[in-house]
């Protein structure tokens, strides 16, 4: 049977009886179009029995006129998205000593950066910042877990990083000016 007369008695019946031998055919293509992207072997394995349930849970959504490169593009993109999760699941080992380190390097003379300053630039931040800067650096959470324990986009998250952590540098070299100026 062709791969059309195939898809559309799975369409018809609904029993993925049709579509198992259809999926067959394409087994070998899949894995090697997720080896390309991916170049793992246990990831790739992992990622055509992904990108079977998702043809079973979608077929069904689309027209489609040629399966097998339906089925190649599907595959392409469930690869680019693994590659950009991995990319924005790239774990980053700082904890309160590492952003306490960061910060110093603004203070002239490597003058000692107490936790009380620490906790004051902190809270001047606003709430987005001071959110994701303490979730990021001290609680050691991802950006997909701040995105999805704040309900804001990775982008967010990583603007309010990159900001707070901006922004905190000021806030603690003003800081240490200003104590200086009082107590100097």
């Amino acid at each position: 049977m062709s791969d059309q007369q195939l898809l559309q008695l799975y369409l018809q019946e609904k029993d993925n009886s049709w579509l198992g031998p259809l999926l067959q055919r394409y087994t070998l293509l899949l894995f090697g179009v997720c080896m390309k992207y991916l170049k793992d072997e246990t990831e790739a394995q992992d990622a055509v029995q992904q990108i079977f349930l998702k043809v079973i849970q979608e077929v069904h959504k689309y027209k489609i006129d040629y399966f097998k490169s339906w089925l190649y593009t599907v595959a392409k993109n469930h690869c680019l998205s693994v590659l950009r999760d991995k990319k924005s699941k790239i774990p980053v080992e700082l904890n309160e000593n590492d952003l306490k380190e960061e910060t110093e390097e603004v203070a002239a003379e490597k003058e000692e950066v107490s936790p009380e300053l620490l906790k004051e630039a902190l809270n001047a931040l606003n709430r987005e910042q001071r959110q994701s800067v303490t979730l990021f650096y001290l609680e050691k959470k991802s950006y997909q877990e701040i995105s999805q324990s704040q309900g804001y986009s990775l982008m967010q998250v990583k603007s309010f990083i990159q900001n707070g952590k901006r922004n905190l540098k000021l806030l603690i070299r003003k800081m240490l000016k200003e104590s200086k100026k009082t107590n100097g």
